[in-house]
């Protein structure tokens, strides 16, 4: 199933194909280095099956990313209803990525972020959609200016979800657009 489609992007529900990728970006010690927990190929499994049945249910979600050239699935990207997020309502729209390596640095997240969050506004009617990561996640809020997000350093939080044991990956800030902010 197709949710949307850009210049060079396929951005769809997840394939039975595509769970080695998934596994990879979610074990990959390179992609998970700001991650405290890594999923061994079961629980890889768990969680795509998830994403795809919710994105089944509601049209969107963390979806896969298809090159449209040569048919690879780079990774995921996509909106998200939030929870347990500090000084954040429950159901407030996130949107997030991650991509294998080899596919990093060549404007692929950038590329699918800004359609989820045209369609997120255009679609879904949106008002406002955030996106956070650990602090020194530079890769991912380099993405977030690109796509127009604004810091809100008033509302970056410690992650509940995040054990003791990884005190680097605590500390996360958060980034907003509103419906109305210029898109770049």
């Amino acid at each position: 199933m197709t949710l949307l489609r850009t210049e060079r992007l396929i951005l769809r529900n997840w394939r039975e194909s595509d769970r080695e990728l998934f596994h990879l970006v979610n074990s990959d010690d390179r992609v998970m280095e700001i991650f405290a927990v890594r999923r061994n190929r079961a629980e890889a499994d768990a969680m795509m099956d998830r994403l795809a049945a919710g994105i089944a249910k509601n049209g969107y979600g963390f979806a896969a990313i298809e090159i449209a050239e040569t048919g690879e699935t780079a990774g995921f990207a996509g909106l998200y209803e939030t929870s347990n997020v500090p000084g954040v309502a429950d159901g407030t729209v996130e949107i997030g990525w991650r991509m294998a390596p080899q596919f990093w640095g060549k404007g692929i997240a950038s590329e699918a972020a800004r359609a989820w969050r045209d369609f997120g506004f255009d679609e879904l009617g949106l008002e406002r959609i955030i996106s956070f990561a650990v602090a020194d996640n530079h890769r991912s809020t380099a993405v977030m200016r690109r796509i127009g997000m604004t810091a809100r350093p008033e509302l970056d939080f410690d992650h509940p979800n995040v054990p003791d044991t990884h005190p680097r990956l605590i500390r996360h800030v958060l980034y907003e657009m509103l419906a109305g902010d210029p898109r770049s």
